[in-house]
């Protein structure tokens, strides 16, 4: 057995004043990187100023109370009219029917139509019965999903829009059912 020799270097070794500098090079580059982002996400993350704040002494008091007595005037005539021109709603009794496809299937609906002016229920009652004619053609696959269930709205509204001459001005659905 031989001994080892003080002056033989193994191929692995690195001398301690390189891995020193290279660990220094390595954490200055690391610590400019990490100034560089938070000055950049700093940049970025910033608010914008707040708009300037007017003073008191742009306007008084008393034009303020009357700007605000004119603003609530506006308000009431504003829901005066809305009121006057509020739609009619009619709630049709539910229609329970079995859909076309599978026959076993059924379908509950009770829905409401809101009328332009006045109500006429003889009207309610024929889109009532188109409604319910209608469900009777539809199948479960024409109504599955999120699509299929608006298509069944489309054409249910615009059947009732088409029945009243343009009256009925939309069609609300309560509950939609099926079995």
């Amino acid at each position: 057995m031989t001994t080892p020799d003080p002056d033989d270097k193994k191929s692995g070794d690195i001398p301690l004043a390189t891995t020193i500098a290279v660990l220094a090079v390595l954490s200055a580059l690391g610590a400019g990187g990490g100034w560089l982002l938070g000055t950049t996400a700093g940049s970025l993350s910033r608010e914008p100023k707040p708009p300037p704040v007017q003073t008191a002494a742009s306007y008084t008091e008393l034009d303020a109370a009357e700007k605000v007595s004119k603003a609530e005037e506006e308000a009431k005539q504003t829901r005066l009219q809305e009121d006057e021109a509020a739609p009619e709603i009619v709630t049709l009794s539910p229609i329970t029917t079995n859909l076309s496809f599978p026959s076993d299937s059924w379908v509950r609906l009770e829905i409401a139509l809101v009328f332009k002016d006045e109500v006429d229920l003889n009207l309610a009652e024929a889109i009532h019965q188109d409604l319910l004619s209608y469900m009777r053609t539809v199948s479960l696959q024409q109504i599955e999903g999120a699509r299929g269930f608006q298509h069944l709205r489309d054409d249910l509204s615009e059947r009732a829009t088409i029945r009243s001459e343009g009256r009925v001005s939309n069609l609300l659905f309560r509950t939609f059912l099926i079995e």
